[in-house]
């Protein structure tokens, strides 16, 4: 399996707005790299950094990769987003989340590159785009995109292909994974708290590969099916 790199993206945090008064700093606002190639390192692609290390960029998070066939289903919703917008820093083709799964190692240049969770819909892109509906939108049509964490450094073009070396079938998918953690479980019947749970035990027992932040997130939601469950 192959898909394309279509543009790539890096940005340093820059004043994006004001919160009560103060300014919200973010990296969310990236520019194309018009450069053939450039370095990745373990963190960050050359010229690329994050705001708020607590919650975007590090080891599990260094790359955000952004499905290009996302655009027009946003322009069809009504939202004015451009390749970009999202604040990716690969725009891709040929794949989505519920083609790629967590753990699928890929070869990009000359690094290899791992499948690591789902992206969790941040206020900032509310900001950017003067849209606060945009956050339940993503979350409801699933186009999150997803994070690489990398396996092996050096220099990756920015443009062309990303070949898939490592899969596991039995992980679960992109897709999957953001309903286990966007998933309204207050609004669950008794079959759907069951089929929840069924495929929280499958990514929380045999998916090591999900990024350990995001792990804990599904796991205080899976505790909350239980606890409703229970009652």
């Amino acid at each position: 399996m192959d898909v394309t790199v279509r543009e790539v993206f890096v940005g340093k945090p820059s004043v994006l707005g004001t919160q009560r008064g103060t300014p919200v700093y973010s990296a969310i606002t990236k520019a194309k790299v018009a450069a053939a190639g450039l370095a990745l390192s373990e963190v960050n692609l050359d010229g690329d950094e994050q705001a708020d290390l607590s919650v975007h960029g590090g080891p599990e998070k260094a790359v955000y990769v952004y499905p290009v066939e996302h655009y027009p289903a946003w322009t069809a919703d009504s939202f004015a987003l451009n390749i970009g917008d999202a604040g990716e820093n690969i725009s891709l083709s040929g794949a989505t989340e519920d083609d790629v799964r967590i753990g699928d190692v890929w070869s990009w240049g000359d690094t290899l590159v791992q499948v690591s969770q789902p992206r969790s819909p941040c206020y900032k892109l509310a900001m950017k785009t003067g849209r606060k509906d945009i956050i339940p939108a993503l979350i409801d049509s699933g186009r999150t995109g997803w994070y690489l964490r990398v396996l092996k450094t050096g220099r990756v073009p920015t443009s062309g292909g990303m070949t898939l070396v490592k899969r596991k079938v039995e992980r679960p998918t992109v897709a999957e994974v953001a309903i286990l953690a966007f998933a309204n479980v207050a609004q669950f019947d008794a079959g759907q708290r069951d089929a929840y749970l069924r495929l929280a035990e499958n990514v929380l027992l045999r998916t090591p590969e999900l990024a350990e932040q995001y792990r804990s997130g599904v796991v205080s939601k899976v505790a909350r099916v239980e606890g409703i469950g229970a009652h």
